[in-house]
């Protein structure tokens, strides 16, 4: 008996499993006690801004370490490559497998359109109308640093760090200090993000809290159809999809998933991919990932490998046009596909970005009326957690391919440290 006792104490001490506690608990109390939405919220915004906080510095010395102290700038310019078209194709595929999911299942059919949420609807057509994609290749190039690490810009941030990384390199042996200054700076933001990640199961709690309290499950009855759609496409592009490059660059999806099952989970009662952000850069390196693929395949995929928005987008575009009874061609259906690989890409330098792109999706295809979008207003959150969790890891995934594409990568010290933390026992409580 005291033996049993002891065991489950020690399970309880696991973080992932505190999170996963953390989320049940923010269920029940969402449910139970839905007064209590807006404190929850400010626990969940108070959790993901203690991370916020560390994201920039994170970023940049990791990029600047990683690339000033190890890697050639032609290595640079490869990974860049390689990491374009690795997300363009992985994005294409993520594209035409919410299609056709949404095709077979047809979660738009006899759901009646309302307009309620009308000024809403307004509000993003207005943000979507005022989008420009020059201005958002121009947003990549900070005009104050100072203010872009203030705001947490990632784009803004990585541009920054490559640019500050290559002026280091050519110093030479004379920038040798400031190397190591930065990489002492990061040994203290990453003690700093292990004191946070404690916090994580109350995080976890005010965000499931908040989102069960604020929106209750009777959206999730309504539009059921939809969402059992897109959370099954999520599931095939994880396990077939990425599952397939996985095998093919030989190593194993679900020892990496159970390698960052504590930040799934966090992912999972936050509702956003970012509270992770450096929890993960830091998993990688620890599992032997060069600290320069790490550096720029993490951020850079926060801002272009959105792969669970794009099913999200690719799917909604179908939902509407269900609804509205708009029979698409193939040929309008190839349109949307390439219509949201460029319009996609934009969803990180914009508020509200699934639903702002979105809309600009519809008006470039003119064809779907915009007021549809209230209908995905009430469900929007029950599956913001699914898009997140998608992202992440798919970002994951793509920064262990590209490193082992790149044999930047110490297979042994991956396979040890994955197969470390298969065993719960083995993992400490931070």
């Amino acid at each position: 008996m005291a033996q049993a006792l002891g065991l489950n104490m020690k399970y309880l001490k696991v973080l992932y499993i505190q999170v996963l506690i953390g989320i049940v608990l923010g269920i029940l109390c969402g449910w139970q006690f839905p007064d209590f939405a807006p404190r929850a919220k400010l626990i969940s915004d108070t959790f993901i801004n203690m991370i916020r906080m560390i994201i920039a510095p994170v970023i940049f010395c990791s990029i600047v370490t990683g690339i000033a102290s190890a890697g050639s700038m032609k290595k640079v310019g490869r990974l860049g490559i390689k990491a374009l078209v690795y997300f363009e194709v992985v994005s294409s595929m993520a594209l035409v497998i919410g299609l056709v999911v949404a095709n077979m299942i047809k979660p738009g059919l006899g759901v009646a359109h309302a307009t309620s949420q009308t000024n809403q609807v307004a509000e993003i057509a207005r943000q979507a109308e005022s989008f420009r994609w020059g201005e958002f290749v121009s947003h990549i190039v900070p005009s104050n640093i100072v203010e872009s690490f203030a705001k947490g810009d990632i784009l803004q941030i990585l541009f920054f760090s490559i640019l500050f990384a290559v002026g280091l390199k050519q110093l030479g042996s004379t920038g040798l200090p400031v190397i190591v200054g930065l990489n002492r700076i990061n040994q203290v933001v990453f003690n700093m993000l292990r004191i946070i990640m404690k916090l994580s199961p109350i995080g976890a709690f005010g965000g499931m809290a908040y989102t069960i309290g604020k929106f209750g499950f009777a959206s999730l009855f309504l539009l059921g159809k939809l969402m059992l759609c897109f959370y099954i496409t999520g599931l095939l592009f994880i396990f077939i999809i990425l599952n397939g490059i996985c095998r093919y660059f030989g190593f194993s999806l679900w020892k990496l998933l159970l390698y960052i099952r504590e930040e799934i989970l966090i992912v999972l009662g936050a509702s956003s991919s970012e509270a992770v952000l450096p929890s993960v850069i830091q998993k990688l390196e620890a599992a032997g990932c060069e600290k320069e693929v790490v550096g720029l395949m993490i951020p850079t995929g926060y801002s272009f490998n959105l792969d669970g928005t794009t099913i999200y987008l690719s799917m909604s575009v179908i939902f509407l046009a269900q609804v509205f009874q708009i029979d698409l061609s193939l040929g309008q259906q190839l349109v949307i596909i390439g219509i949201l690989l460029v319009t996609s890409k934009g969803a990180a330098g914009v508020t509200g970005s699934g639903f702002i792109v979105l809309a600009s999706t519809l008006t470039a295809m003119k064809v779907i009326p915009m007021e549809g979008l209230a209908l995905l207003i009430g469900v929007d959150r029950f599956m913001s957690e699914g898009r997140a969790l998608i992202n992440f890891i798919g970002n994951t995934v793509a920064t262990v391919v590209i490193a082992k594409s790149e044999n930047s990568i110490d297979v042994n010290m991956y396979r040890r440290v994955v197969e470390k933390s298969l065993h719960p026992e083995m993992v400490p409580g931070d």
